[in-house]
């Protein structure tokens, strides 16, 4: 209700039959399209609600789709929303989380549209059959219904438009001799540009001004653009007559109400509105074109008892719209939902209170291993404890790959003993057998917009037996089957930086995570790549913690004492982004020339094929170290390794050097701090977050200079003792643990489902 005449006239009347506490939203669209709304304040005092409450309220977006919280303030305050379909996210929200009745208020479209068009354009049919017999159609004239779809019309009822103030002033002075037309928009809409046009063809010879508000200048003498409602009225009690040209069967506009109330000659046209509301037999009807400029002359040209009789007959127009004409409908029509919404709470009430546990799936799209893999487990974890911390705890589900050669056993130890683990495979289905799918999972006027789908198939239900899924990482190379909702877990967008990816698998990415009901990133670095690159939605974008891998205590108590052998730990994968050639130069510098003494243990997932060159961004690193035999002496290439393993080795190093170019960061400087282990890391954003946010006090160096790098090498070498006394406690670092931050997580994955 911020459409100020709708609003004049529906909130008094809602207070005339009973309803006392009333919300009006104090944000709505900067579209042209609520060109007549406003803000109103005013019914804030009478609710009897915390100023809290009323501040979530007052704050959130609810033509876009409110957040969780303030739909919590709404289901312990209100018992029925009013909604206008604007944007999908505000019928999608509502279906999910408002317990109350659901009330779509229509007052009309134009002859191409429907409302069930509407719904099946922005996929809502589904949502409205989910919220069942607490929705309702609120029609603001009682044909309204007739040519709708089933569901719609079944749950129709009849809430009359008015207007406030019907009683006729007749201040009309018509002092000036001129038509006064209607038509805004005119520059961008064309709707109402081929009414201008229509007009300016009929009647643009005579004497006229055109009103309405012009977001796009049109080049107009006559054009009045945006005026106030005092200069709006001024200009028809000084203008001769009104046209308003609409034969649209379904939807009226105000201005013509506005007119007749101060008194101000109608000329319209037959077929419209105003031939339901009594304007059949009016003098000022017209069937043609022809015919209304004849009457419109005649009224300009000072025909006075033409003129009153047009006057005097057209009151009738406002006496469907008067207030103690609607009101009966109105009391009817609430009643009803009242009635409705009290059988439900019995019943509710009577039901035995079976709460039915939330089901998770934690997905790896693709076949990640080391401390992706890890990062995963480690999600899933903090879901589960998460759900349990909110009180309402979830079963989670971690799906992987089902390639043989992809995993073992031992690379699920991490993996929560209560969260069980399934295997799957990508089904790749077509468009016909992805609008079949659709409908049967209830997604009636779901239509398929790309050539082929993807499924995860786990040999049972793909998955569907989940109520939500989360993927970790975007890495989705066709469209994804939205049969259930998902969440995208988002480490980075490399590619913007980076040619590491196609165009079309890029895309996909990229329409993967548009289609989410979220996106989870740890970094605002990440997360200004979605909004910036992938055009994320803003509301979509839920910044989470970071979660650092968990060290098992029994692996520490393998741990051997720290030898004299002298090594730092360069941990990395055959990625492109991981920076390898200017890393392998930066070693050349530091042994040939700074005369570097320490070992440098390489590990990683397909480390061992580096030097190999197999992929064109390989040759460099290759090429390097077969010219240095002092790379060749000092540089071990140990591939992945276990947990246990990588523990034992990342202990006994004097440092980690992590010497990517460009990502979301590394959780392995976490894991060295843990262990008291320093850490040299490249200078990039993500990575300053993560320093931040940890206290870990890196060392920085230039990862586009191979010189830098090396000779902060060097000043690490000659450095650990000092830094090593400056990294965070273990009770420091344990405020960041799985445990701690999975509040964090099930906040923003609760909200989708």
């Amino acid at each position: 209700m911020n459409h100020t005449s709708a609003r004049n006239f529906e909130v008094p009347m809602l207070k005339r039959v009973g309803v006392s506490q009333i919300f009006l939203p104090k944000r709505y669209p900067t579209d042209p399209s609520f060109r007549s709304a406003n803000v109103d304040y005013s019914e804030d005092e009478n609710l009897q609600i915390s100023a809290a409450d009323l501040q979530i309220l007052n704050d959130a977006n609810w033509y876009g789709g409110a957040d969780p919280e303030a739909w919590e303030v709404a289901n312990k305050n209100f018992d029925l929303l009013f909604f206008i379909l604007h944007q999908p996210d505000v019928l999608s929200q509502a279906a999910r989380y408002f317990k109350g009745a659901i009330l779509w208020r229509a007052y009309g479209l134009d002859s191409s549209q429907s409302y069930g068009s509407l719904a099946r354009y922005f996929k809502q049919r589904g949502n409205i059959e989910k919220v069942g017999s607490r929705f309702y159609f609120g029609e603001a004239y009682p044909h309204l219904a007739d040519s709708e779809p089933s569901y719609l019309q079944t749950r129709r009822v009849y809430l009359p438009l008015g207007i406030a103030n019907s009683v006729v002033k007749d201040i009309w002075r018509g002092e000036k001799r001129q038509i006064y037309f209607v038509c805004p928009s005119i520059g961008f809409n064309d709707y109402y540009k081929k009414i201008y046009q229509d007009f300016c063809d009929a009647f643009g010879d005579l004497d006229c001004v055109i009103a309405g508000s012009q977001p796009v200048y049109v080049s107009d003498p006559r054009i009045l653009g945006y005026v106030t409602n005092e200069q709006h009225v001024e200009n028809m009690t000084q203008s001769r007559v009104m046209f308003y040209q609409s034969q649209e069967p379904n939807h009226i506009h105000y201005h013509p109400f506005e007119a007749i109330r101060t008194g101000m000659p109608l000329v319209f046209m037959e077929g419209g509105m105003l031939d339901r509301l009594g304007g059949e037999k009016l003098p000022g009807r017209c069937s043609t074109i022809k015919e209304a400029r004849k009457k419109i002359e005649r009224i300009l040209g000072g025909d006075d008892e033409f003129t009153e009789h047009v006057r005097k007959t057209q009151v009738v127009l406002l006496e469907s719209m008067r207030t103690e004409n609607c009101e009966a409908a109105w009391r009817i029509g609430l009643e009803r939902i009242a009635s409705e919404v009290e059988i439900r709470r019995a019943e509710k009430s009577l039901r035995p209170m079976l709460k039915k546990k939330k089901k998770v799936a934690v997905i790896l799209p693709v076949e990640y291993r080391g401390g992706s893999l890890r990062g995963a487990l480690a999600l899933a974890k903090a879901l589960l404890l998460g759900s349990r911390k909110w009180g309402e705890e979830a079963e989670i589900i971690f799906a992987h790959i089902n390639a043989d050669s992809a995993y073992t056993e031992d690379d699920f130890q991490g993996l929560h003993p209560d969260i069980s683990r399934r295997s799957f495979a990508w089904k790749i289905i077509s468009p016909a057998e992805a609008r079949r799918a659709m409908l049967y999972a209830g997604h009636k006027d779901w239509e398929p917009a790309s050539d082929a789908y993807m499924v995860p198939d786990d040999n049972i239900q793909q998955m569907t037996d989940c109520d939500l899924w989360v993927f970790v990482s975007d890495r989705i190379r066709h469209a994804l089957l939205p049969i259930r909702p998902y969440v995208l877990m988002v480490y980075d967008y490399i590619q913007r930086y980076q040619d590491v990816v196609s165009g079309d698998a890029n895309m996909a990415f990229i329409n993967a995570a548009r289609g989410a009901e979220k996106i989870l990133v740890t970094t605002d670095f990440t997360g200004q790549d979605a909004l910036q690159y992938a055009g994320i939605e803003k509301s979509k974008i839920a910044h989470v913690p970071m979660l650092p891998p968990e060290i098992k205590t029994e692996l520490l108590e393998t741990v051997a004492a720290p030898s004299a052998q002298e090594y730092f730990v360069w941990t990395t994968n055959a990625a492109p982004h991981k920076n390898h050639r200017n890393a392998a130069e930066a070693l050349r510098i530091y042994y040939e020339e700074l005369g570097g003494e320490l070992g440098c243990m390489v590990t990683g997932v397909n480390t061992e094929d580096i030097l190999n060159g197999s992929y064109e961004h390989h040759k460099a690193i290759s090429s390097i170290f077969e010219r240095s035999a002092a790379l060749r002496k000092h540089v071990s290439w140990l591939g992945e390794i276990s947990d246990q393993k990588y523990c034992d080795l990342l202990t006994r190093a004097k440092f980690l050097w992590h010497a990517g170019l460009i990502d979301n960061g590394t959780f392995s400087v976490i894991e060295a701090a843990s262990l008291g282990v320093p850490a040299l890391s490249s200078d990039y954003p993500a990575m300053r977050e993560i320093d931040a946010k940890y206290a870990l006090e890196l060392t920085w160096m230039d990862p586009n200079s191979s010189r830098n790098m090396a000779l902060q090498l060097k000043y690490m070498e000659g450095n650990v003792k000092d830094l090593r006394g400056r990294l965070p406690s273990k009770e420091q670092l344990a405020l960041h643990s799985v445990e701690n931050m999975s509040y964090s997580y099930w906040s923003e994955v609760r909200a989708c489902m």
